[in-house]
């Protein structure tokens, strides 16, 4: 019995500490360690590429034009490139009308090729990408743009609002408490991710990716590896649409986790080489620890079942672990807020697995789905 209540304490407890115990050990060394001194603002503001790259958005991609040419920024400082990536409908003869500098029209090839193509062809010092369906603040592309003042910084994203459409999703309570880390990851060794409606790269930083990978996961990690610094600049902020529902989510984040793997091991996140070590324990904490959730659920629940007449303590941890699953499954039918809380995260969980099979059977992703809904 000694091996499996091993197993079942190292599993419980790597969830605990990931979910919890890792925020306070970033609180912790956020009062104790010095943050680095904010460098002084540009002389001159540099040129920057504003890519947004696109899927039939024919029904969002004018207003997406509009809102990017509204923006603080000095016009001829922004090149604004839209890249269609094998649109079928109107998408690009529709960014042309609504004054988009460039457009590409790409044979269908997935995200990640139609911004390699357009990050090609971009004539900006900085690069800054944006879901089609994202609308950026007015001083949004200067808070973002701010950040590379400092010399050391070659990657920094936004904050992604989301607008709730009223639905079961509760994404937006996770997303805050993401936020908050990513905010206290970037003040210590850099942030571990970013998001894909607002981000921004230096240009000779930029790394043409594979099809499989992101920049959100992929950039801020190879490029730390290359001695720039990944930040988060909570100041730069836009807005897009969150998924109605729990479920929609699920489908979102597994069609997301299919290509993890990828990163994950392709990338390079898991070798160390080239992390300082404060990055590392980050990387280790909030990323390894996170896509091996589901995994570590499993050993906790299998060993608890095992042990539970070793001890009342056993039947207390069991009944938890049931209560989750039961709380997951009643909430389609009852609407409180805690069921629903606990039906996000069974089935965020569960897209980990789901997504790494559909890897499985399916391969390296490649194509991709329309921004609605999309980070």
């Amino acid at each position: 019995m000694q091996a499996l209540e091993i197993c079942f304490w190292v599993a419980a407890g790597l969830l605990v500490y990931t979910h919890i115990g890792y925020p306070l050990v970033l609180l912790a060394l956020d009062r104790l360690l010095p943050h680095r001194r904010p460098a002084p603002p540009f002389a001159e503001l540099p040129r920057v590429s504003l890519i947004v790259a696109a899927f039939d958005e024919a029904e969002v991609i004018e207003a997406r034009v509009a809102n990017a040419l509204a923006l603080d920024y000095p016009r001829e400082l922004l090149e604004l490139i839209v890249a269609s990536d094998g649109s079928a409908d109107a998408t690009a003869e529709l960014a042309r009308a609504a004054g988009a500098d460039l457009v590409l029209e790409l044979p269908r090839g997935g995200k990640i090729a139609a911004q390699n193509a357009a990050a090609e062809g971009a004539s900006g010092d900085l690069l800054a990408f944006s879901d089609a369906n994202a609308m950026w603040a007015p001083d949004a592309l200067r808070v973002l743009a701010g950040e590379f003042a400092d010399h050391e910084v070659g990657y920094a994203c936004g904050q992604a609002r989301f607008i709730d459409q009223g639905g079961s999703n509760q994404e937006g309570a996770y997303w805050r408490y993401e936020l908050a880390i990513r905010g206290l990851e970037s003040r210590l060794a850099g942030v571990t991710a970013g998001n894909g409606a607002i981000y921004a790269v230096r240009r000779e930083a930029y790394l043409p990716l594979g099809p499989a990978s992101s920049h959100d996961l992929s950039f801020p990690f190879m490029l730390t590896k290359r001695g720039w610094r990944a930040v988060y600049a909570p100041g730069a902020i836009a807005e897009e649409k969150m998924v109605a529902t729990n479920e929609g989510e699920f489908a979102r984040k597994r069609r997301m986790m299919r290509g993890v793997i990828d990163e994950v091991v392709g990338d390079g996140m898991l070798a160390p080489r080239g992390y300082r070590p404060l990055y590392a324990f980050e990387v280790a904490s909030h990323r390894v620890l996170r896509y091996a959730s589901p995994f570590l659920h499993l050993v906790a629940l299998g060993a608890n079942i095992a042990l539970v007449g070793e001890s009342p303590l056993y039947v207390a941890t069991l009944a938890i672990q049931v209560a989750v699953l039961l709380a997951a499954a009643l909430a389609g039918a009852v609407p409180l807020r805690p069921l629903r809380l606990a039906r996000y995260y069974v089935l965020v969980t569960a897209s980990i697995v789901a997504g790494l099979w559909d890897r499985i059977r399916l391969g390296t992703p490649g194509a991709w789905e329309k921004a609605e809904g999309t980070r």
